[in-house]
């Protein structure tokens, strides 16, 4: 499955057969190119008493992550459309809690996918990082790579994200730049990386370089962290639907403000069914 050209393998867990390692070894195994499958990470769509389902998320380099927005819009899809769960309205645990997703169809399938992605968390040491300390808000911190100057707004959504905007987005920001911010001293559980463009208050053009994968086309928690990053900035209004423009499509984001929960609204589509053998 794919949500803006971020894509996943998905496969229903429904006896939670999986533990952690073993899906870290499944990912690592299947989600390479060339020799795989070949998918951004590995989603197992798992049960809990704590929600309907639980997003068990691993990265196609074996890494575990707590989060994934595009991920997460993709498993609305897949219990809507192929487990036949009919209802409007789910939970989902994830790393980052328990989620509230709104499943809108057309035709009796899944269109558009709505997440409540949570209250962002903005202080040092929540993302982590050691660009401020403690409570502090990491608000446009200047830091030098290489003999280039980065201002970075760090956010976390389940995730880390550390956002830059820039006057014009190049390939030296992301492939050059992007690896060395996300495994920079400053960030020592690493960090996603969003270098963004305003064409408008309510148009953000991104590209992302994700933590254990590298550039994807999309990314969700890192649309939401970058809409964050931009209210802070003043870039953008609080309460507004911003379209975020990433490489594979996109995605509206609203964040309301300080102390209030992120809203992502987006699609996710199949890509083929297949069969795994995993022996």
């Amino acid at each position: 499955m794919h949500g803006c050209g971020n894509d996943f393998i998905v496969f229903d867990d429904a006896d939670n057969r999986y533990s952690w390692p073993e899906l870290s070894q499944l990912a690592h195994r299947w989600c390479a190119r060339r020799f795989g499958v070949g998918a951004d990470g590995l989603i197992a769509v798992g049960r809990t008493p704590d929600a309907d389902y639980e997003m068990r998320y691993v990265n196609a380099d074996g890494s575990r992550a707590e989060m994934c927005g595009n991920g997460i819009r993709c498993l609305g899809k897949f219990v809507g459309d192929e487990l036949g769960d009919s209802r409007s309205e789910i939970k989902v645990l994830t790393g980052n809690g328990v989620l509230p997703i709104s499943l809108q169809r057309e035709h009796g399938k899944v269109q558009l996918i709505t997440v409540g992605m949570g209250i962002p968390r903005l202080s040092a040491s929540h993302i982590p990082t050691t660009l401020q300390s403690g409570n502090e808000t990491v608000l446009a911190a200047v830091i030098e790579l290489e003999g280039e100057i980065l201002e970075l707004t760090a956010v976390n959504m389940g995730n880390p994200h550390a956002v830059s905007f820039v006057d014009s987005i190049s390939d030296r920001h992301v492939l050059g730049l992007g690896p060395l911010v996300e495994k920079s001293a400053h960030f020592p559980e690493g960090t996603n990386v969003e270098f963004v463009e305003t064409q408008a208050p309510d148009r953000l053009r991104m590209r992302v370089w994700e933590r254990g994968v590298g550039e994807t086309l999309a990314c969700g928690t890192g649309a939401c962290a970058t809409v964050v990053a931009a209210v802070l900035n003043g870039l953008s209004d609080p309460e507004t639907d911003v379209t975020v423009e990433l490489n594979g499509g996109e995605l509206v984001i609203n964040w309301p403000g300080i102390g209030k929960a992120v809203q992502m609204t987006g699609p996710a589509e199949f890509a083929y069914h297949g069969v795994l053998g995993l022996d």
